[in-house]
């Protein structure tokens, strides 16, 4: 059964709510979130007390003119040309931070992968596989989501792959 924080039960964020009505096991962590902070993921990471490849980030790309969302660990980085392949596409780069804030309905820092606006190919690495749960953004800055990869893989219909490097 999932905790619920206050902010959850008065109605939570779209990435809680999805997993909500879903029917998904997750944990919400919140943490004081602090602009200043070089990196959104390890920040998170530190805050929670969570080893950084447990942690991971959501980015978007343009893969041949198309929106896609990568997943990976915060520790890392992400292999453009990974993500391409993992796609069947050619380029890749990554997308413009209006355009993925406007159509994940998301802001920057606080994208989930989660209850996005408009659901996008979503690409997951596969080094969450061996995790029992990862964290990813619940859906605003200082708030994450943790739950098991297998149900984030299946919730967004994402492709497992190796598109992260450290």
């Amino acid at each position: 059964m999932a905790k619920k924080s206050k902010k959850q039960q008065s109605g939570g964020t779209p990435a809680t709510v999805a997993l909500t009505a879903a029917g998904v096991t997750y944990t919400v962590h919140a943490y004081d979130h602090d602009p200043a902070h070089p990196s959104y993921g390890e920040e998170a990471a530190e805050a929670m007390g969570v080893s950084p490849d447990r942690v991971f980030k959501t980015l978007v790309a343009d893969v041949d003119g198309t929106l896609t969302v990568a997943v990976v660990p915060v520790a890392g980085q992400l292999d453009l040309k990974a993500l391409a392949a993992a796609v069947g596409g050619k380029r890749a780069a990554m997308a413009d931070p209006v355009l993925a804030e406007r159509t994940t309905g998301y802001v920057r820092g606080g994208i989930s992968p989660l209850g996005q606006r408009k659901r996008l190919p979503t690409v997951l690495d596969d080094s969450a596989a061996v995790h029992a749960t990862i964290c990813v953004s619940a859906g605003r800055r200082g708030l994450e989501v943790e739950l098991a990869p297998g149900d984030l893989t299946s919730l967004t219909d994402a492709t497992l792959a190796p598109i992260g490097r450290a």
